[in-house]
């Protein structure tokens, strides 16, 4: 009882932050492109900053080193997913408009705009290395299988484009990580000034993000969510098929019981917030994507608690 009251308490601090971001984004607080800069805000300062600043004062070179090769682990899980999704694209007769689109919401997650709030809401600062390496492995094939299956819808004959996807996978927040990475490796002190700005500017992630998901629950109407059969299929891909895929992977390891419950549950994230607007970019299915964001970000402060509890006997 007292651990799904805990999760509860830690899914209802996320839901608050959401209700108020919905509440004022109603109420016309966010005009234009608003939600584009606080996107920008996030991704471009505050998570870069937020990665340098929990690195260099949580990791020590020695632990670094020997949690990257775990990396395997979010990646193994993913490409797993990847050909699930592919085959329930071709057997329950998935629309061709969105198949693609289907596909790369089915195996990745939102890990940094909902699944870092919630992980430190639930496990506190201790779990944000955990949560990092699965950002890595998520990111890493969001920008490049993902983007490549999502532009398939919109363009025939789609093809990698190095130069684009090298450039997002190598976006802001990783590279925060890297220098993070970097500092520690090399044994760097900050100055200490710097160390309060990185503090505070990474500590605006959070409250931004959830405000940000507000406003696009809002943007996307709440009667467009509907469980017609593409949407429920992503709904089990990204709360059933995920987490049970990584649980079965990490359940005989040696691993931490906290990187445990920290990857299952990053692996039932919600759909990654960048599936509409890159679906938008390539003339793909926008509205599918932004639906199931909506419904999957909702759906997930269901999940959450549920999946809490099971991971008690991981």
């Amino acid at each position: 009882m007292e651990v799904f009251i805990h999760s509860i308490s830690g899914v209802v601090i996320i839901l608050v932050l959401i209700i108020v971001g919905y509440v004022l984004a109603a109420r016309k607080w966010f005009p234009g492109s608003t939600d584009k800069l606080i996107a920008r805000l996030v991704t471009q300062i505050g998570l870069p900053c937020y990665m340098i600043d929990t690195i260099t004062s949580q990791f020590s070179a020695h632990k670094l080193l020997s949690i990257i090769p775990d990396l395997v682990f979010p990646v193994l899980s993913m490409m797993c997913l990847m050909v699930l999704a592919l085959i329930f694209a071709r057997v329950f007769k998935v629309q061709p408009s969105h198949r693609g689109l289907f596909s790369s919401m089915f195996f990745n997650s939102n890990t940094v705009f909902v699944g870092l709030p919630i992980n430190q809401a639930l496990f506190g600062s201790k779990s944000v290395p955990y949560v990092l390496i699965y950002y890595m492995a998520n990111t890493t094939i969001f920008w490049t299988l993902g983007t490549y299956f999502i532009q398939r819808d919109g363009q025939e004959g789609a093809r990698f484009n190095w130069k684009t996807t090298v450039r997002k996978v190598f976006s802001p927040p990783l590279l925060g990580f890297i220098v993070g990475v970097i500092l520690v490796l090399v044994k760097a002190k900050l100055p200490l000034f710097m160390v309060k700005d990185l503090h505070y500017l990474g500590n605006l992630t959070t409250p931004l993000s959830m405000l940000f998901i507000g406003i696009c629950v809002h943007k996307a109407g709440l009667k467009q969510l509907a469980f017609k059969k593409d949407n429920v299929l992503i709904l089990l891909g990204r709360f059933i098929f995920a987490p049970l895929l990584m649980a079965l992977l990490v359940a005989s390891t040696n691993f931490p019981t906290l990187m445990k419950q920290v990857f299952i549950l990053q692996a039932a994230m919600p759909v990654m917030t960048n599936a509409p607007v890159v679906a938008r970019l390539y003339d793909a299915d926008a509205d599918y994507a932004a639906v199931m964001v909506t419904e999957t970000t909702f759906l997930s402060l269901l999940v959450v608690p549920c999946l809490m509890i099971l991971t008690q006997y991981i």
